[in-house]
């Protein structure tokens, strides 16, 4: 599910190309502390002098000095100061059951755990982490992280002694936002469930493609999604994707929504139901239909979400000549075999349990702590945003998930966590927990 946050609605509501960790980004001899987008280690000036003068050599001086010292003030946070401007710590009180849930969902969370543990055992993850940039922050105290986390909630018997634990075993390291004091943008994603057809007719005319096998000699530039589907998405036979349709949708928008989620459940019309996932893509940025909605004041920005925009298409189904072509971005699909949705670790990921984050930033499969209101649906029927601390897994990435002030939510499969993840779109925070050494 790599491209399966290349993401859809509202989320361009925040800058893909957003930097605000550091004002001072665009330097391009400042480029290499920009990797320190979690708050780390205790600042200690004489060690970061002997770093300057080491990395950036005397020429810079004193003043190279002042600046980068802003930069990286002060990186260490205890259980008392990391979690002062969120809910209280470890109160996941859904691990222990509610009245929806009596058993909890432990389950669910040690199932998660243990996908980032296969993960974190790979010969990916060794290579992911080779080049890591963050002191401290390595394959081995992430992998040894995750698996204490785990014997931690096997044996904590109510939220309070989870809690304990976490504050006596734990450090906290604070991703820096987009604004350079925690403030993360949090958007939800979702596995969409479609009716199809494993053969085209009148009704079922959109398909989803696999991949070209000569996808990765394609010269560059691409050829864009009107080249490759045409304006109308109907002429993809006359061109390189011809005898490459894996199975037809009967509605354009929905064909296009799986290539932004990046996998999806078919209830096919012979009864049975098809799995696909994410097999790769064209090589182009994501755009955003919101955004595009939004810049030509189609919608306003605040009222952005993934339901008004497919209210917005279905009103006015002509515009989607004209705004889908202008995502270059094509992705392409294979049949899973029922397997669950899988995210860019190549692990699956799990229903309010995974997150995607900006992997050339944050530590891939590590454990973090999010604090955020999400959408809980009431007896009334009606959406009320309820603000939760939760325990997850960072085991996905996507086109529009850029800078370390961005996170998305899997929430789940279907209808109501389509409805639930289009409802997403609010501010938060996010900690990854490491062990003390």
């Amino acid at each position: 599910m790599s491209g399966i946050n290349d993401h859809r609605r509202r989320s361009q509501h925040f800058s893909d190309r957003i930097k605000a960790f550091d004002p001072f980004y665009s330097a391009l001899w400042l480029k290499r502390f920009c990797h320190r987008v979690l708050r780390c280690r205790p600042f200690q000036p004489h060690r970061l002098g002997i770093r300057f003068l080491l990395g950036l050599g005397l020429a810079l001086g004193l003043a190279t000095l002042t600046l980068a010292t802003a930069i990286l003030q002060p990186m260490s946070y205890s259980v008392a100061n990391a979690l002062s401007e969120s809910v209280e710590l470890g109160h996941d009180t859904r691990l222990f059951g509610t009245p929806d849930m009596p058993q909890g969902d432990r389950a669910a969370l040690i199932s998660a755990i243990d996908h980032s543990l296969s993960y974190l055992n790979s010969a990916a993850a060794q290579q992911a982490y080779a080049d890591y940039a963050i002191p401290g922050i390595t394959r081995d105290r992430v992998r040894r992280s995750v698996s204490r986390f785990r014997e931690l909630v096997q044996q904590s018997c109510t939220p309070e002694a989870l809690q304990q634990a976490v504050a006596e075993n734990f450090e906290f390291y604070r991703s820096t936002g987009n604004n350079g004091q925690g403030r993360v943008a949090f958007t939800g994603y979702f596995e969409p469930t479609y009716a199809a057809s494993r053969v085209p007719t009148e009704t079922y005319r959109y398909p989803l493609y696999q991949a070209p096998r000569d996808l990765s000699q394609w010269p560059q530039p691409h050829p864009t999604r009107a080249e490759l589907e045409g304006v109308d998405g109907l002429q993809a036979s006359q061109g390189p994707l011809q005898g490459l349709e894996l199975v037809w949708l009967r509605d354009r928008l929905e064909a296009f929504l799986v290539q932004v989620q990046g996998s999806a459940r078919l209830q096919l019309t012979d009864g049975s139901v098809m799995s696909v996932g994410y097999a790769g893509r064209t090589d182009y940025a994501y755009t955003s239909l919101g955004r595009l909605l939004i810049n030509d004041g189609k919608v306003r920005e605040e009222d952005l979400s993934l339901p008004v925009l497919l209210d917005y298409f279905q009103a006015n189904p002509e515009a989607l000549n004209q705004y889908l072509p202008q995502n270059n971005r094509f992705v392409f699909f294979r049949a899973t075999n029922g397997e669950p949705p899988t995210g860019s670790l190549s692990v699956p990921v799990t229903a309010n349990r995974s997150i995607a984050t900006d992997k050339s930033l944050m530590p891939p499969g590590a454990l973090a702590l999010i604090n955020v209101a999400l959408p809980t649906r009431q007896q009334s029927e009606d959406w009320q945003f309820i603000p939760i601390s939760a325990y997850v897994l960072d085991q996905d990435t996507g086109g529009a998930i850029r800078g370390p002030g961005r996170v998305d939510l899997f929430i789940g499969t279907g209808t109501e966590a389509g409805d639930r993840a289009g409802l997403i779109n609010t501010d938060g925070s996010l900690y990854y927990l490491l062990l003390k050494e």
